[in-house]
């Protein structure tokens, strides 16, 4: 095997590793590495799906995702062993699995497995590399699958742990905002529109995947600091007095107090929703009179979608605005109260805005 050809490999597949955020599109790149690496047809990454007690690809080239039981084939030999397996001629092994040949019209012929393996040294899965191209597969293929494989289990293993801990950030932060609905008059559905209306502007900039995602979580976590405010002004239905104003200027400061950790992306971004979503463009918002790019870019979208949506419902003190009213008025405050670029893409989507509207009315 050509030594300088493993080196650029192993070189790109580092490379990879450090480049990519997202996880699917990071596999399927060590997934084309590891086929070339091997100078082999396909590779596909098999997952243990515990619940089901069956294995399926998270990656697999040239088909559909696939499952298959735990114990079957060469897959499920190394998942039950442990073991890295050369196989010459798939069809001379009684331990081979020909279901999927049959189901996908492809013909294994040669095939080498490994392990994956996490820091617990638990196995949860096996990387399968298909048909070598020319000769057969080697001891020397093997450890650089093990190699390959070891690269797969860190990521899939992290990306595992961050999941479950967004799960679980994303399980308190709904319960906040829970909590925070039973101090306010206001619906869940407010929050619920705030948080599409937000995901549909932040769409529209063609923002990370993460980012839309983690902004629809937390965006329903704007006012979560009115935990903290008395409820003789907060459902007041009259004018509120100066004194009164300026104690509800306090809750975005007590959402950001309840909500910052430093250690989760998810609390940050509903802490900095809560600190900035009245603050203006400006300069002349509250509570810390922040301009321009000085606002989070999380904050700048929910105040679009937090105020057209304050127009459009009825409150204590007001009667509900038109869709069409509300709609003007976000565009003539479009470089004063609001970011001018977040604002064209509210209004470029003036269709998917009404159909939310529509969907959710009180």
């Amino acid at each position: 095997m050509d030594i300088q050809k493993i080196l650029n490999n192993l070189f790109h597949l580092g490379r990879e590793i450090l480049k990519q955020k997202d996880i699917q599109t990071l596999l399927l790149s060590i997934a084309d590495i590891t086929r070339n690496l091997l100078n082999a047809d396909r590779c596909s990454i098999f997952i243990y799906d515990k619940e089901n007690d069956v294995l399926y690809t998270k990656v697999a080239h040239g088909i559909d995702p696939i499952v298959i039981p735990k114990d079957k084939g060469i897959v499920g030999f190394t998942f039950s062993t442990g073991e890295v397996q050369i196989v010459f001629d798939a069809y001379e092994d009684r331990r081979f699995f020909p279901e999927i040949d049959k189901l996908t019209g492809y013909t294994t012929k040669s095939l080498i497995t490994a392990p994956l393996i996490d820091s617990h040294n638990k196995i949860f899965g096996v990387v399968e590399v298909i048909n070598k191209q020319t000769g057969f597969f080697s001891s020397l293929d093997a450890e650089l699958l093990v190699l390959s494989s070891s690269y797969i289990s860190s990521i899939l293993e992290n990306a595992f742990l961050n999941e479950l801990i967004k799960e679980s950030h994303t399980k308190v932060i709904l319960k906040l905002s829970t909590a925070a609905e039973f101090k306010d008059e206001e619906t869940s559905l407010h929050t619920k529109r705030v948080a599409i209306y937000s995901s549909i502007i932040a769409e529209s900039m063609n923002l990370e995947k993460e980012f839309v995602s983690n902004i629809t979580i937390t965006a329903p976590m704007h006012d979560v600091g009115k935990i903290g405010i008395p409820d003789k002004i907060l459902n007041k239905p009259g004018k509120l007095t100066k004194d009164e104003f300026e104690i509800i200027k306090t809750h975005p400061t007590i959402g950001f107090n309840i909500l910052f950790d430093e250690n989760s992306d998810l609390l940050k971004m509903a802490a900095n929703i809560s600190k900035d979503h009245h603050e203006k463009w400006n300069g002349t918002g509250y509570p810390d009179k922040l301009e321009k790019d000085n606002i989070s870019l999380e904050g700048r979208i929910v105040a679009i979608a937090d105020v057209f949506d304050a127009l459009t419902s009825k409150r204590p003190y007001k009667a509900a605005w038109t869709f069409e009213r509300a709609l003007t008025l976000i565009k003539e405050e479009s470089g004063k109260h609001f970011d001018p670029e977040l604002t064209e893409c509210f209004l470029n989507n003036e269709n998917k805005i009404r159909d939310t509207y529509e969907t959710y009315k009180e």
